[in-house]
């Protein structure tokens, strides 16, 4: 890979003064993906929802006298009930995966106000970060080295939209609170041993820059730089995100964060995210790329609750590989470890998209 046709991660980096060359995680992926589609795991949410958990399963112990429902709080299971977590994990681990991340979608101050356990939020994603260290420490090997992500969630709460349409201006959280939660958040997975972070399912970019800004004051804090993928959510086939960007301005509105990845991910199946990821690939050409789509539409006669087999999914995946779209490949709702399996089956021949400064 260090031809002049092929450049390496590195040579790339140094051509466009990347912030990435000074950190050796970021290094180390960067050449990885220069060589190789890795694969991310599946959904999280699915795997618990398959275990239909009850009321009392979700409090544990800890929080069996607790004063209002948490059935369905999932980042709550990181602390009620850690095996739960640390078995699905493993699952996406087992069918070979190469990066996992954190439960943590929903376990910032501003979701989790929700269930009234804000002052959780730290202990949620400290804990969340750990469960995922250990099973990847348990599963890497000389050959295939594992990576944790910690996952920042979108919150249900948004910046851009008000959440009444009678009032176009009213809005239930601001800018500040946003960067406030997603700072705790951030220092807790850092401090619990991830090795990168992945700003996921945006479907308002302004949410997203507030992650974007506590990341970058987090890496300042602690003096330490890690790896970093956004993923957007295109909503509908108007190829736009809810907050209303296309894919290209999405892309121009977060490219000063120096990602290692961007990419899409949740909403759609892969094959109505298709021409949207061919967009991004045009526009974002010094940037790796990453997709994880939803197993196809939502059917609720389904297993899983979506359309797709384990087969659809890899072969749609397999296709955007042959056409040089992807660096990471994964999967969102609807997607469980054997799709994953199939997944990395479909791409494994495939050479990843080449980046260019």
């Amino acid at each position: 890979m260090g031809s002049k046709e092929t450049p390496t991660f590195t040579e790339c980096s140094k051509a466009m003064n990347s912030p990435f060359k000074n950190f050796t995680r970021s290094s180390e992926l960067g050449e990885l993906l220069a060589s190789k589609i890795m694969v991310l795991d599946g959904a999280m949410g699915t795997m618990i929802q398959r275990l239909k958990l009850s009321e009392a399963q979700y409090r544990g112990e800890r929080f069996k006298t607790f004063s209002r429902s948490v059935q369905g709080n999932n980042e709550l299971l990181s602390l009620s009930f850690p095996k739960v977590i640390q078995d699905i994990h493993e699952s996406y681990l087992e069918s070979g995966v190469d990066i996992i991340t954190t439960n943590t979608f929903g376990a910032t101050r501003v979701a989790q106000e929700d269930y009234q356990m804000a002052d959780l939020a730290y202990e949620m994603n400290l804990e969340s970060a750990k469960l995922a260290r250990q099973a990847c420490d348990q599963y890497a090997t000389p050959a295939q080295k594992r990576y944790v992500f910690g996952a920042l969630g979108p919150t249900p709460k948004t910046a851009s939209i008000s959440p009444d349409v009678n009032d176009p201006g009213a809005r239930n959280v601001d800018f500040e609170a946003l960067r406030q939660s997603y700072h705790e958040q951030v220092l807790a997975l850092i401090h619990g041993g991830v090795d990168g972070l992945i700003v996921e399912t945006i479907f308002d970019t302004l949410n997203a820059k507030a992650a974007l800004f506590a990341i970058e004051e987090c890496f300042e804090e602690t003096q330490e730089r890690l790896p970093l993928i956004i993923s957007g959510t295109v909503t509908d086939a108007s190829g736009r995100i809810l907050s209303g960007q296309t894919v290209s301005a999405f892309w121009y509105s977060v490219r000063h964060a120096h990602p290692l990845a961007v990419g899409l991910n949740c909403a759609l199946g892969a094959a109505l995210m298709r021409p949207y990821l061919q967009e991004l690939s045009q526009v974002a050409k010094d940037t790796f790329i990453s997709c994880y789509p939803n197993a196809g539409l939502p059917n609720p006669m389904s297993e899983t609750g979506f359309d797709e087999t384990p087969a659809d999914t890899s072969r749609l995946l397999h296709e955007f590989a042959r056409e040089g779209l992807l660096n990471i490949v994964g999967g969102c709702c609807g997607t469980t470890p054997q799709h994953l399996l199939e997944i990395k089956k479909g791409v494994a021949t495939q050479r990843p998209r080449l980046i260019h400064a």
